[in-house]
């Protein structure tokens, strides 16, 4: 019997993001996903080495790879729609559990659990706020890239998401932003070569 939960994960890079802003860079959802899952392990790593507190970077990045698994189907809801009144948001959330709940439905009821639990379960909540800020951070670094290739279209972004960011009660965000963003202003020439 063959199971189709991988064949439509890998159908991520179809969905577009930011699909009503001019894109300099266009970005799929299997990208984002990827930069997500790389600053929610960041957020982790910051958390617990730095803060000491108990964290599993490993289950954040894993968390964050499926984030936006749910849009396979659902298609990308563009931000002033999906945000635009808590009825909405609500029943978009029922919407996004539901495509979560049919791409389950795809794997082998071994698998399932292991799936479930990064999809819609503990994992997923306990480490929420970690890849929703990575969410975010990923966001606002698009919007940088974009300003960077001369596209202007996302300059509001830019300034609410990093406004968002330096708001943020998160301390592995502040954090990230002091020490790792500034790197993203810099082009190859500055970033340098790595030393032997």
């Amino acid at each position: 019997m063959s199971f189709n939960f991988f064949a439509y994960i890998s159908r991520m890079r179809y969905i577009g993001r930011w699909s009503l802003m001019r894109n300099a860079l266009p970005e799929n959802i299997q990208e984002h996903s990827h930069m997500v899952a790389v600053l929610a392990h960041a957020l982790g790593v910051i958390r617990r080495d730095v803060f000491g507190v108990p964290c599993d970077p490993n289950a954040a990045a894993a968390v964050a790879l499926y984030h936006d698994a749910s849009e396979i189907l659902t298609g990308d809801l563009p931000t002033p729609i999906k945000y635009h009144s808590r009825r909405i948001r609500e029943a978009y959330q029922k919407v996004e559990n539901l495509a979560c709940s049919k791409l389950l439905a795809t794997l082998p009821g071994r698998l399932r659990p292991a799936y479930e639990d990064l999809l819609l379960g503990e994992s997923a909540r306990e480490l929420h706020d970690l890849v929703k800020a990575a969410d975010k951070l990923s966001a606002y670094l698009k919007c940088v890239e974009e300003r960077k290739a001369g596209n202007n279209e996302f300059l509001s972004a830019e300034a609410q998401t990093r406004k968002a960011l330096e708001e943020s009660p998160l301390p592995e965000v502040g954090y990230f932003m002091e020490h790792f963003v500034p790197a993203f202003e810099l082009n190859l020439d500055e970033l340098g070569t790595i030393e032997d």
